[in-house]
């Protein structure tokens, strides 16, 4: 049976995680890393995850591919608003997000040649890339990958019957769910899942807590402003705001997250998970690594990057 393991950065472990580099210099220096492959998150395009690439590759020898993926193109999601199942919450990825497990397999394919097809890839999935990436093993099979790794994945569908959650992707997590292979974490494929606390939402009525910021990140007026709210609202209206959009994905508002993504739907059951403080969601916004770090800056990468090396 698989394990399910839990780590928290700067806290105690919950449990015990297998063993690990204790500096990810150390691990670079005398491991050989697997070649990888990022799948872009929800509205993300390739271009964003070019300083990822490149630090993973300049600064660790990772040879990168990432999958070619523009914002318009996630304009063919809309065609699922024509199956019926959409309607009724039911919609499978397939065939609607195909172009999308085309552009991750093309990448793949990539990725092989720069390997040469002596070794095993890894799988770096942000956002609802880390679920597609499932999807992808799905269909596509697993004897080419041996590791995934997600990044404020968005793993978990939202609980049902409470009031005011709707699936925001229409049963397709749900499906992920019941039809994808679960996590593991053995010798031959490893499920790692990385998870933010950058701010504790809370409720839109009835909680006048003052909002809770990962302790990383100071709250400035130019972080304010960088977010996807007003900037002349004040913090508590802010984790309100982002509150809800933690309900919508997990069903409460008062939890941690990543401002996007509430910490306890970036982990899977069976794989190693690991929380880390003060880390934002997306490369939107995040060019100040010192006000907003996202899962891709250079301080963030250097707490997973061992994963990817033999």
């Amino acid at each position: 049976m698989a394990m399910a393991f839990s780590l928290r950065v700067r806290v105690t472990p919950t449990s015990k995680p297998p063993p690990a580099s204790s500096s990810s210099s150390s691990s670079s220096s005398s491991s050989i890393p697997r070649t990888a492959v990022i799948l872009p998150g929800l509205g993300n395009n390739s271009a964003d995850y070019a300083s990822l690439q490149l630090t993973l590759q300049g600064e660790y020898g990772v040879p990168t591919v990432v999958a070619k993926v523009s914002r318009v193109d996630w304009l063919r999601n809309a065609a699922g608003l024509l199956d019926p199942s959409y309607w009724s919450g039911t919609l499978k990825p397939r065939p609607v997000l195909d172009w999308y497990l085309k552009r991750v397999d093309d990448a793949v394919q990539e990725a092989k040649a720069l390997a040469q097809g002596d070794e095993t890839l890894s799988l770096i999935g942000h956002s609802a890339g880390g679920w597609l990436a499932r999807v992808y093993m799905e269909e596509f099979g697993v004897s080419d990958i041996s590791l995934l790794l997600t990044l404020g994945t968005p793993h978990l569908p939202p609980p049902k019957g409470i009031p005011g959650v709707i699936d925001q992707t229409r049963g397709l997590l749900y499906y992920v769910e019941e039809h994808c292979r679960k996590a593991v974490f053995t010798p031959q494929l490893k499920y790692v899942c990385v998870a933010g606390r950058y701010i504790k939402g809370t409720k839109l009525v009835g909680n006048t807590e003052e909002q809770q910021v990962g302790p990383v990140v100071p709250v400035t007026d130019e972080v304010l402003a960088a977010d996807v709210v007003n900037s002349t609202t004040n913090p508590t209206f802010r984790a309100r705001f982002v509150g809800q959009g933690y309900k919508q994905v997990c069903g409460r508002a008062d939890v941690w997250g990543d401002g996007v993504v509430p910490e306890e739907s970036a982990h899977l059951e069976g794989a190693l998970n690991i929380t880390l403080d003060g880390v934002y969601h997306s490369p939107i916004g995040s060019s100040d690594d010192s006000q907003r770090p996202w899962y891709g800056s250079p301080g963030v990468i250097e707490q997973w990057v061992h994963h990817l090396l033999h």
